[in-house]
């Protein structure tokens, strides 16, 4: 008879990719991370796919498995304001957990194919009561997401257009670059960036070719390939 820690593990390895880490599920049993996973669905996603609507009631919880989003914010002007990309292990819609009627304060929209954990409000709530780490975790992330807003808001207030781009692009090669051996390639367009950025696409053209010119990167139709980051993240510390 198998005993319910190693039946946990099973079930554990069976769901989640090799190597896979979330701050969500830090510190769990394998019981417990078991009945986590076992009242989840999980869902493929398609590029561009809205996984949550800013404004929607949150009365879900997810945690992506595989894939990667970006996180926007709505302006009063109707434009998105560009605050990070979503990684495997990140969770987000946790004002699900709150059992209010709370509304979703971003949109996250899907990058690239990949597949994500979803759990309805009431089991989501039902597993927070039931396994008092799952909340503690929640809870750290929720202060985590609101620094981090924090930090990205200052950051908009404070930096230059030039400084906006190159935190754009380094940030984007870390999470959506695909490594070769000349830099990390990006899919991004100008419009792209210059959104992502908050500056002119005027300006965000310019600079491009400017650091291409440099030989800090070189860009193709829909591409930049970043041969050299950290230069750009040097613009950034003010060094």
């Amino acid at each position: 008879m198998i005993d319910e820690g190693r039946r946990g593990r099973a079930a554990s390895r069976a769901a989640l990719p090799p190597g896979f880490r979330s701050k969500l599920l830090e510190g769990l049993t394998p019981s417990e991370m078991a009945a986590i996973l076992a009242a989840a669905k999980q869902r493929r996603i398609s590029p561009n796919q809205v996984l949550l609507p800013e404004g929607d009631s949150a009365n879900h919880l997810f945690l992506l498995v595989t894939g990667v989003a970006a996180s926007y914010k709505a302006t009063p002007e109707g434009s998105q304001l560009f605050l990070r990309w979503i990684s495997p292990g990140d969770a987000f819609g946790l004002a699900t957990l709150l059992q209010v009627q709370q509304p979703y304060v971003v949109t996250i929209q899907a990058q690239r194919e990949g597949s994500l954990f979803v759990w309805e409000q009431a089991s989501a709530c039902a597993l927070a009561s039931q396994i008092p780490r799952l909340r503690e975790n929640a809870n750290t992330m929720v202060g985590e997401f609101v620094a981090r807003l924090a930090d990205a808001l200052a950051a908009r207030a404070s930096q230059t257009a030039e400084q906006r781009l190159a935190r754009v692009l380094v940030e984007s090669a870390r999470h959506i670059g695909r490594a070769g051996r000349e830099g990390s390639e990006l899919r991004l367009t100008n419009e792209q960036l210059a959104q992502m950025a908050d500056v002119s696409l005027f300006t965000a053209s310019r600079q491009l070719n400017e650091w291409q010119r440099q030989g800090i990167l070189a860009k193709s139709r829909g591409k930049i390939l970043l041969r050299a980051s950290k230069r750009l993240g040097s613009l950034l510390s003010g060094d």
